[in-house]
């Protein structure tokens, strides 16, 4: 057996450099990369020395880099990955707020946090967290929870086995998720005589698992047997590139489809059995057929709490599940008739056992009447001196937009306004991050993004409480020159949950800066991301932000534009019950008037 003496950091760039996806191109694109005592000297050598075969990014912060990361497997529908490197202590830790993401979104990523000696001789190393009672322990331990597999390497020929485990995880569709190699900093030095045919290129196929046999049977039987079904298009019909297979089996078989947050663009916005979001922060459209349906047909979901306003929206008393989900976690909530299988696969097989079956499609006015709402928040203003709502932000970014514009957010007011009002035409084209909902995922997952489908416009709302929480990857976007167009909308701060405070009672209270003891300040975020190298803009209008918007597509850099919002109009129009506990006991009449009406709404929970 002919081996290769390399050190335990350079057999793994080397492995990672040489897996390959099924269209022949390295399956890791690179490494987002923030240097410490270690990783620098093993893993930084290494990466060095092989830098022109896998790229190193250098980061702003550990957890935005990996966010970075996360978004740019997502946009690519989990056909590629990155890995993502940290020193010991807090850059480990720092990262572990984006693991926690991946996994909620079954994300792949790589996360390779340098850990401490494995020889122990210089214990305590600098950061090193030491547990009393556990030798073993670490900073790192915390990943663990947040990890679809973890390891820690000790040796360097635990490599051997680690790599081929955390690669199958990654490539997985049922398993996919974050993976955790913790790497001792002595060990990464530390050289082996690794076997060469362990650096041979490899090929990773994603499979498509096909259904069972009796579980398909249950499933036919339950379809031909419905009324009134409708589809729950979620993140799986995306990541199994199944939008086209979806599109053909609802138009032979006239079954509407509404749409999650992580399924929304599975169908063209303007395509007539797309009955829109659900929800939530659904449309009356998507959420009246889902009321009536006796068959919800969930097809890649994982069924969220704001996709079945926390499973009150079904409300059928006939009403059955069928689960089409490749992992069998979710296929078998909350009593589902499972189908355990690939999405577009899945798919195909019960098209072909239904043969000529059609059900009747439901009123088409609803749909229209839902759009005439959306159409008459997201217009422009006729009065331009008040203060714009986020609708009519989102009306001007839509008209500014094209068909392959990528929209993209995470957290705040604009993901359920996003959800009921954006019009997505193409697949891919509306990327938000609501799984975990994670402030700061915005900016960076933007570059993220861009990086993975470099021809296409990216445009990043974010609000001004996730902009001041995490925004430094915007340097890191000027200085690769990759351009995305960042939409700031200032309400001055977290007025999301300011509404929601209100709506269950509460006062206002530590959301707005008015009502906090933080007084109100006036930020000048167009001068702040000027300072990092930005075209920025602060607008007064809606004219204006279209304007604005238009240039920056004609720009060659990354533009910021910022407008000032009205915290408190929603769309009004839409929605749906979500379970947030009110207090049983309050002072505030308020509160008590929530509690009454929150204890009504618990029991049309189905």
């Amino acid at each position: 057996m002919k081996t290769i003496r390399l050190t335990a950091a350079q057999a793994m760039v080397r492995y990672l450099a040489n897996q390959l996806n099924e269209d022949g191109v390295p399956y890791i694109a690179g490494v987002w990369a923030i240097f410490g005592h270690g990783n620098v000297a093993g893993i930084g050598e290494a990466l060095y020395g092989i830098r022109e075969e896998l790229p190193t990014y250098r980061g702003q912060n550990e957890q935005s880099m990996a966010h970075a990361a996360i978004a740019y497997a997502k946009q690519l529908g989990r056909r590629r990955a990155m890995a993502v490197t940290s020193s010991i202590g807090p850059g480990a830790l720092n990262m572990v707020t984006a693991a926690a993401l991946a996994h909620v979104n079954r994300l792949p990523v790589l996360f390779i946090p340098g850990d401490v000696f494995a020889n122990r001789g210089p214990d305590p190393v600098l950061q090193q967290i030491e547990d009393f009672g556990d030798g073993t322990m670490s900073a790192n331990d915390c990943f663990r929870p947040v990890s679809r597999y973890f390891d820690r390497i000790m040796r360097p020929e635990q490599l051997l086995t680690a790599l081929p485990r955390a690669m199958r995880t990654l490539t997985d569709p049922a398993d996919c998720g974050p993976v955790t190699l913790a790497f001792c900093q002595d060990v990464q030095a530390e050289a082996y005589d690794y076997p060469e045919s362990f650096f041979a290129k490899k090929t990773w196929r994603f499979r498509r698992p096909e259904p069972d046999v009796f579980e398909f049977e249950a499933a036919v039987a339950a379809l031909k047997a419905a009324k009134n079904p409708v589809i729950v298009a979620g993140g799986g019909v995306h990541f199994s590139g199944a939008t086209d297979t979806l599109k053909a089996f609802v138009e032979k078989h006239q079954i509407p489809v509404v749409e999650t947050q992580a399924g929304k663009s599975a169908l063209a916005w303007d395509h007539g059995l797309n009955f829109g979001p659900v929800g939530v922060t659904g449309a009356e459209s998507a959420n009246v057929v889902s009321e009536k349906a006796d068959l919800v047909i969930g097809v890649g979901t994982r069924f969220q709490d704001f996709t079945t306003g926390s499973w009150a929206l079904f409300k059928n008393p006939n009403r059955k599940i069928l689960a089409l989900n490749v992992q069998p976690y979710d296929s078998a909530k909350h009593d589902a008739i499972p189908l355990v299988a690939d999405a577009k696969i899945g798919l195909k097989r019960l098209s072909a056992a239904l043969g000529d079956h059609t059900f009747a499609a439901p009123d088409a006015g609803l749909k229209a009447s839902w759009f005439a709402k959306a159409d008459a928040v997201t217009a422009a203003p006729v009065d331009s001196n008040a203060l714009p709502t986020d609708m009519q932000v989102i009306g001007a970014v839509q008209r500014a937009s094209r068909d392959n514009t990528v929209v993209m957010c995470a957290a705040g007011t604009m993901p359920g306004e996003l959800h009921q009002l954006w019009k997505s035409k193409l697949p891919l084209s509306y990327h938000m991050e609501y799984g975990f909902s994670c402030m700061g995922y915005e900016i960076a997952g933007g570059l993220g993004i861009k990086m993975a489908e470099p021809d296409r416009d990216v445009i990043v709302m974010v609000g001004d409480g996730s902009y001041m929480m995490m925004n430094s990857e915007l340097a890191t976007a000027v200085g690769m020159g990759v351009k995305i167009t960042v939409v700031i909308t200032d309400n001055r701060g977290y007025g999301c949950i300011n509404r929601l405070q209100m709506g269950t009672g509460g006062a206002q209270f530590n959301n707005l800066y008015a009502h906090s003891n933080v007084s109100p300040i006036a930020i000048d975020f167009a001068a702040h991301a000027a300072s990092m190298g930005a075209r920025s803009h602060k607008v007064s209008s809606i004219a204006e932000l279209e304007t604005a918007l238009d240039a920056a597509r004609a720009a060659t850099e990354t533009t910021v534009i910022v407008i000032d919002t009205d915290p408190y109009p929603t769309t009004g129009a839409g929605g749906y019950w979500w379970d947030v506990a009110v207090p049983e006991v309050s002072a505030r009449a308020e509160v008590n008037q929530a509690r009454t009406a929150y204890e009504a709404a618990l029991k049309e929970r189905t």
